[in-house]
């Protein structure tokens, strides 16, 4: 390689990590946000959350990049955000919350220890999994409606642009329309007079000491352990596969085990293996020099832990955004996810009807003996499939 060719050979990867940064986060920090100020947190400990996983899941990228020269990013897990998003508040309070967060953690680093764990979550019907993430994920998804209705001023021209952009930049859709939404925030403080007090804009770090309940360990840790492995590490693995690299799947449940568990007193709810965004870094935009590729993924590491400083700016924002604007950004970057998930679920005739079982159980957001719906519409769905199977012969 000649010294003209090197820095474009670089060039590539930093620039598909900065990218594939910036679009993670910014698509999906307000349904983090919101999933942890549904569960107890306030807003320092949300901000506090939100800075500990961008912090915790940016290292966890450089340091399996590095370990492995492979291009492996690591995410915050939306799908349980969101999961909490629809949870709320157990018994215990924040610090419940916080213990389920660590259960979750211990959770994924034995899943990466004993093989056989591994081997239980991957026999999870893929139909079951998808339909409970899809209807956890419908209520939230229903945000841009709502928003139209109560607040049409402000919250249409977020989803116009999302619109726009999803004809002619459907990678930045989300990202816009948080872009769009910022400005309608800006504006919406500057008419009002609303006072901003600066130091809510300084990185701040909130620990909790977790308290461990069941309704803690039910209604969370085993809901959003089964929601982060079955929706983004397994997929992840099979995603990064389909682009021809072998994640080790030790390594990574270890490093995003450990991770978890030490951002959880700070609020970080979960991380895992990027699936939808892997190809961001791994894909040809990181450049045609396969062996340079893993260059994005740590570059990528570095921008989060840069945006996980400011998210006590972030937190701010979202807390001065008028009623339904950050409500409608959240659904609008969950649409694809729920397209996805709703897709998987239907897709076999033979697995329908467990499907949907599943689907609506989660979209009712009961909450029975204070466990979430979540876990209930996982259990009628296996349930339900295995009455409907039991005793059938293979076609």
């Amino acid at each position: 390689m000649t010294a003209a060719s090197a820095p474009s050979g670089v060039f590539s990867p930093i620039s598909a990590g900065v990218v594939s940064a910036l679009v993670g986060f910014t698509s999906a920090f307000v349904v983090v946000l919101a999933g942890l100020a549904a569960v107890g947190a306030d807003p320092d400990q949300a901000s506090s959350g939100l800075l500990a996983v961008s912090v915790t899941m940016g290292l966890s990228c450089v340091l399996l990049a590095w370990w492995t020269r492979m291009p492996i990013t690591v995410a915050w897990s939306t799908p349980g955000a969101a999961l909490l998003a629809t949870t709320g508040a157990v018994e215990g309070g924040w610090p419940a919350a916080v213990g389920a967060f660590l259960i979750t953690g211990a959770l994924i680093v034995l899943t990466g220890l004993v093989p056989l764990l591994g081997a239980l979550i991957a026999r999870i019907p893929a139909s079951v999994a998808q339909a409970m993430l899809a209807g956890v994920l419908l209520q939230l998804c229903l945000g841009p409606i709502t928003g139209l209705a109560t607040n049409p001023l402000q919250v249409a021209p977020v989803v116009a642009v999302w619109l726009l952009a999803t004809r002619f930049l459907p990678r930045w859709a989300a990202p816009f329309a948080f872009l769009t939404a910022a400005i309608v925030i800006g504006v919406h403080v500057a008419t009002s007079g609303t006072a901003i007090d600066l130091a809510t804009l300084t990185p701040r770090v909130e620990i909790t000491t977790p308290v461990f309940t069941l309704a803690g360990v039910i209604g969370i840790a085993l809901p959003l352990y089964l929601v982060t492995m079955a929706s983004q590490n397994v997929p992840g693995v099979a995603v990064m596969k389909g682009l021809g690299y072998e994640v080790p799947w030790r390594r990574s449940m270890l490093v995003t085990g450990v991770g978890t568990v030490l951002g959880a007193p700070a609020g970080g709810h979960a991380i895992n293996l990027a699936a939808i965004s892997a190809a961001l870094a791994a894909g040809p935009e990181a450049g045609e020099d396969r062996s340079r590729r893993w260059i994005a993924s740590v570059t990528a590491g570095i921008v989060l832990v840069g945006l996980g400083i400011a998210s006590s700016a972030f937190g701010a924002l979202v807390s001065l955004a008028p009623a339904g604007v950050i409500a409608a950004v959240a659904g609008l970057a969950l649409l694809a996810t729920f397209t996805a998930s709703l897709k998987a679920a239907i897709s076999e005739p033979d697995e329908q009807i467990p499907a949907v079982v599943t689907f609506v159980t989660a979209a009712s957001g009961i909450a029975i003996a204070g466990v979430s719906a979540a876990f209930w519409a996982l259990i009628a769905g296996l349930v339900v499939r295995f009455v409907l199977r039991r005793g059938r012969r293979p076609a």
